[in-house]
């Protein structure tokens, strides 16, 4: 909204400093300094209504080190999140561009999910939450919007340049063209690019956007519930999602530039650099929760904060087109979510084949496997950090990896 206003100021009254919010950069370290502010001066407030409210986290006992002292600890802060990254959109980005839009939408929407499973916990005193058929069907309509707003929305566009330049005087003119295109990265290849066609030949162009839209419900899906995994232990999640979110952010800023776009050999994507506002705004808002949420924690996110989180992270991967890239990038959500498949399906299989279950880690999540050889959780947050620090270095050193 701001945006609009001193867009106004400046066209009619050329107003001194307006035109500075026409700088990506700056509306950019705008919206984050407003998102950290908000999580932290409204923090205090909104975990103090929520002790008065009794919306105390359920712990049950799995023998862990200090856990049930973070019995009634409030949960829900999720809210804190959703709040800090939608205000400084609304004031800072530009909100007809279809892919801040759809970051909205889905920021709202899969906080929406989280909140009635909290809702139902807290309130309902129902310790299930929300059946799980239903978060999958919530997030399956979201992975359905997104997945038919990319491929089909007439502004999402890749910009391709001719290989030759031409000269028009003593000026070289490269032409281009604004394409609807199913391109994108994938790393360690020589182009760096695949495309969506390629991947089922048979089924022809017309069935590419099928395949497109499952891909992206599968990873919106995969990624939201291993964000929730994750958040187990204080300030894993928000500090993981801050690290990923400041790599996304790099990444958005780049593809969204023609000059570096140029200069690093990578698809161009027109408009896209609006996203880095939505980017630092969650970036912020994850750093803002920490001041709460990290050891011992004074709030906890719940699921209406951290399935956001995933999905949210999801979606911005796949804007960018590198959702290729979630492997490496979201390494510490993918190491969580295995570390339970291959838990419950090596005890099922040891159960039915010596009649007794065994356990490849001492327990699962991966992050509870060394809370039980006693190792702080401060200490394995830190560490957790660290880890999904050098996935971030790696992601943006295959920009280069071909």
């Amino acid at each position: 909204m701001l945006y609009y206003l001193f867009d106004y100021l400046d066209k009619q009254f050329d107003l001194a400093g307006a035109g500075v919010f026409q700088y990506i950069s700056f509306r950019a370290g705008m919206a984050a300094l407003l998102s950290l502010l908000i999580t932290i001066t409204l923090g205090k407030k909104i975990i103090d209504y929520l002790l008065r409210k009794q919306v105390g986290e359920t712990i049950r006992d799995l023998g862990l080190e200090g856990q049930m002292e973070k019995r009634g600890t409030p949960t829900m802060g999720g809210l804190m999140i959703i709040s800090a990254i939608m205000i400084p959109c609304l004031l800072f980005a530009k909100l007809d561009n279809v892919y801040v839009l759809l970051l909205m939408v889905s920021t709202l929407w899969l906080g929406g999910i989280g909140f009635l499973d909290d809702y139902i916990k807290v309130f309902k005193k129902n310790k299930e939450g929300l059946a799980g058929k239903f978060k999958i069907v919530g997030q399956v309509g979201i992975g359905l919007i997104v997945g038919l707003t990319l491929y089909f929305h007439q502004d999402v566009v890749i910009r391709e340049f001719d290989e030759t330049p031409q000269l028009n005087g003593n000026e070289i003119v490269r032409t281009y063209k604004d394409v609807k295109s199913s391109v994108t990265t994938i790393p360690f290849l020589k182009d760096n690019e695949l495309d969506y066609d390629n991947l089922f030949p048979f089924l022809g162009h017309d069935f590419t956007w099928l395949v497109y839209v499952l891909v992206v419900i599968v990873i919106v899906t995969a990624v939201s519930n291993g964000a929730n995994i994750t958040d187990g232990i204080d300030g894993l999640a928000a500090g993981t999602s801050g690290i990923i979110g400041l790599t996304l952010a790099i990444l958005a800023y780049l593809s969204g530039r023609v000059d570096f776009s140029s200069y690093l050999n990578i698809m161009y994507i027109p408009n896209l650099g609006e996203l880095v506002i939505f980017c630092t705004a969650f970036v912020g808002a994850c750093l803002g929760f920490l001041w709460y949420n990290s050891y011992p924690a004074r709030v906890f996110m719940g699921d209406t904060g951290s399935l956001c989180l995933g999905g949210v992270i999801a979606v911005l991967a796949l804007a960018i087109r590198k959702e290729l890239l979630i492997p490496i990038l979201c390494g510490i959500f993918l190491i969580e979510n295995v570390s339970v498949m291959l838990q419950v399906g090596y005890f099922k299989y040891t159960r039915k084949k010596y009649g007794e279950g065994r356990r490849i880690f001492r327990m699962a999540p991966l992050h509870h496997h060394y809370q039980k050889m006693e190792m702080h959780e401060a200490k394995i947050v830190t560490r957790f950090w660290i880890v999904g620090i050098l996935m971030a270095i790696i992601t943006l050193a295959t920009l280069k990896l071909r």
